[in-house]
């Protein structure tokens, strides 16, 4: 019985020390540092490029020439031009709409007959005053100390009242004639209908609007640029009277077209609101009626546009995403850790940061973002 409950204990006990011992004798394990995590970033070389700024914007094509056509006469509308419809073209001095000329005629015809009676009346008051001046001649040659003949006896206050009566008649046939003339109207230019307001069949007073129309000549854009902008620009040439070439740009159709036009002039102050200078782009011919196969720059038609701006010299060109913010570029070294590099900046647009200072030609920087850069962290390059 003894032996039954001793053997076990002995047993136990033997194995516990074995282990103890085991566990004493145990090698003890190799502390290895971890290696800190790196990021896998794309970087690119630093390279000097020959940089001749541009500055984007954009806006609306609209009419350099915008007319609303007026009535000058009051009638019936008794005829329109095949033209006057919204979307015709008309010619300079192309008729676009008869009013009823019978009034005007008949005025015509009144003021010809007066002018014909005051030119009668004129010649016999002429008469009259040669009669009156020979007989005046006459009687003083019978008695010499006869007086001098009066204004009324030589019959000039007649005679100049006869031609005032004229000159008046002829004036009332001018402005006959001119209202006649008036009664149709013609296009003052080249150009399209906008809006068609009145048609025929139509009564019309003087100063009923009868339509909106527009050259086709030229067009503008009002190109808005801010402050920090304009310094890249030569605004000088506009002075002088040189045109700044710029590139408009639109997508029509599903596909995308240029036009070239040129900045003529400034709006002469700062928009008050949002702070901005309007340069005034000219577009020559933009429904291409006088070229061939050229695409139609319509009036209405929203575009971006690219400026030509002033030279920048050599200037190092870095992705914008590279830095996002502020003036420092992380540099990469021979071991693959990072740096950061303060830089001077000359300018930043929606795709580069134009560098001048900082950095030399053949340094490798991020392409790539970091969230939390720190100096000296261990990178991992694409290729």
């Amino acid at each position: 019985m003894i032996k039954k409950i001793v053997l076990p204990i002995i047993i136990l006990g033997f194995f516990s020390a074995v282990a103890v011992g085991m566990y004493w004798a145990r090698p003890k394990p190799e502390k290895v540092a971890p290696e800190p995590p790196s990021f896998f970033v794309e970087v690119a070389e630093a390279r000097k490029t020959v940089v001749n700024f541009e500055v984007l914007s954009q806006g609306s094509v609209s009419p350099r020439t915008e007319t609303t056509l007026i009535a000058e006469a009051s009638g019936q509308i008794i005829e329109v031009s095949d033209a006057f419809v919204s979307g015709g073209f008309f010619a300079k001095g192309q008729v676009l709409i008869r009013i009823d000329p019978r009034n005007y005629e008949s005025s015509v015809k009144r003021a010809k007959a007066d002018v014909a009676k005051a030119a009668t009346q004129l010649a016999t008051e002429s008469a009259l005053a040669g009669y009156a001046r020979d007989d005046w001649k006459r009687l003083r040659e019978v008695t010499p100390g006869v007086a001098p003949a009066s204004d009324l006896a030589l019959r000039k206050p007649q005679l100049q009242e006869a031609l005032a009566t004229l000159q008046s008649a002829e004036a009332d046939l001018e402005k006959a004639e001119g209202d006649l003339d008036r009664t149709v109207i013609r296009a003052p230019y080249n150009g399209m209908v906008r809006q068609k307001i009145a048609d025929v069949g139509q009564y019309v007073n003087t100063g009923s609007q009868l339509a909106a129309t527009f050259a086709t000549d030229k067009a503008e854009v009002r190109l808005p640029v801010t402050q920090q902008d304009l310094q890249f620009l030569d605004i000088a040439k506009l002075r002088s009277g040189e045109p700044i070439s710029v590139l408009l740009k639109a997508d029509l159709g599903g596909g995308s077209f240029t036009w070239q036009a040129d900045i003529v002039r400034t709006g002469g102050v700062f928009d008050p609101q949002s702070r901005v200078l309007y340069l005034v782009a000219e577009v020559i011919d933009p429904y291409g009626l006088t070229g061939e196969g050229e695409i139609p720059l319509l009036m209405g038609t929203f575009v971006s546009a690219e400026i030509t701006g002033r030279p920048g010299g050599e200037l190092f060109l870095i992705p914008r995403h590279s830095m996002p913010r502020g003036n420092t570029l992380w540099l990469v070294d021979e071991e693959s850790r990072i740096y950061p590099q303060d830089v001077s900046v000359v300018r930043r647009d929606n795709e580069y940061v134009y560098v001048s200072e900082g950095i030399k030609g053949g340094d490798r920087y991020c392409l790539t973002p970091i969230a939390q850069p720190l100096p000296g962290m261990k990178v991992r390059l694409n290729g």
